[in-house]
């Protein structure tokens, strides 16, 4: 990996102390770059227990070839790439920490939430990557329900994260199995891309819960720029995918169009439920995964009978 670009003091980075084994060499860069907190977990994460990590030998990662090339790509400059992929490195390093504070402290869900996004590393990292979250079309595009539908929010002219410049990267890449471990960064970029928005956005949800990234995330944090900016709205559209694989939106009327806009999420969701309960058939594979979810949604919700 390429030096950085610095003055002489700053140019030690975590990854190159350890190999020299020089750790507290360049700390003061190393605080600049990833904050006080992040800089002591990696000073007491030296012993070398997380090494599975790559976060002391970020070339050796098994994605570093695909990273370079995905990057280039997508027109995101080497000298960004680079400080990208080591705060990329250092925040999958630090989450296993952040999580057991996170459970050590409380029971409450969000709670939990709140302190694994106090990940420096992540944070450092969003902040370099914005300015490569622009979207590609006049619209922003939100989403739930499976990947597929990310994909039909392209097709229909608008811009998800994972079509933006390094939404693209990180979408193809298994920076580490476990979610726990990554899931964090995600939400910190996911509020990132959101705050960008100037005006409508299109949310697309094949699939509702209350439990995702979209509704306990994005969708609240929009709801705060709206205050602000009226020119942002919220457009919801309820999809359902039939049996050849084809998604297409729900009316009102329970038929499926090409285009079917709601002004808020309840009418939305409302439709989409409706029209799971009258229509889905049992033997659809393509839509089984949005009907199991719906149906546990009741379940949980007190309806006995489900979907």
């Amino acid at each position: 990996m390429r030096e950085h670009r610095r003055a002489p003091e700053a140019q030690t980075t975590p990854q190159a102390a350890a190999g020299r084994g020089a750790p507290l060499t360049g700390m003061a860069a190393l605080q600049r770059r990833a904050g006080n907190a992040a800089a002591t977990h990696w000073v007491q994460r030296q012993a070398g227990a997380l090494n599975e990590h790559y976060a002391t030998r970020p070339t050796e990662h098994p994605e570093w070839g695909t990273y370079q090339e995905l990057t280039k790509a997508a027109g995101i400059p080497q000298a960004d790439a680079d400080d990208a992929w080591q705060l990329l490195l250092g925040g999958i390093d630090s989450q296993g920490a952040l999580n057991d504070e996170a459970a050590a402290r409380t029971s409450d869900r969000q709670e939990q939430r709140e302190i694994r996004a106090t990940n420096t590393w992540y944070q450092e990292f969003v902040e370099l990557m914005t300015k490569h979250l622009e979207i590609k079309t006049p619209t922003m595009a939100l989403w739930a329900g499976g990947i597929e539908v990310n994909d039909y929010a392209y097709e229909k002219g608008h811009t998800p994260l994972a079509r933006t410049r390094i939404g693209s990267v990180l979408n193809v890449l298994e920076m580490h199995p476990d979610w726990k471990l990554t899931g964090p960064m995600w939400s910190i970029l996911s509020k990132a891309f959101v705050s960008l928005a100037t005006g409508p956005v299109h949310i697309f949800v094949r699939a509702y819960s209350p439990d995702s990234i979209l509704i306990r995330l994005e969708v609240p944090h929009l709801q705060l720029i709206q205050r602000l900016n009226p020119n942002v709205k919220l457009i919801w559209h309820p999809l359902y995918t039939g049996p050849d694989g084809q998604t297409r939106e729900i009316s009102r009327d329970y038929r499926l169009v090409d285009n079917a806009e709601y002004d808020g999420r309840d009418m939305c969701v409302g439709t989409l439920l409706q029209y799971l309960r009258l229509f889905h058939d049992e033997s659809n594979s393509k839509a089984a995964p949005a009907h199991k979810s719906m149906e546990q949604l009741l379940v949980g919700n007190g309806h006995k009978d489900g979907v």
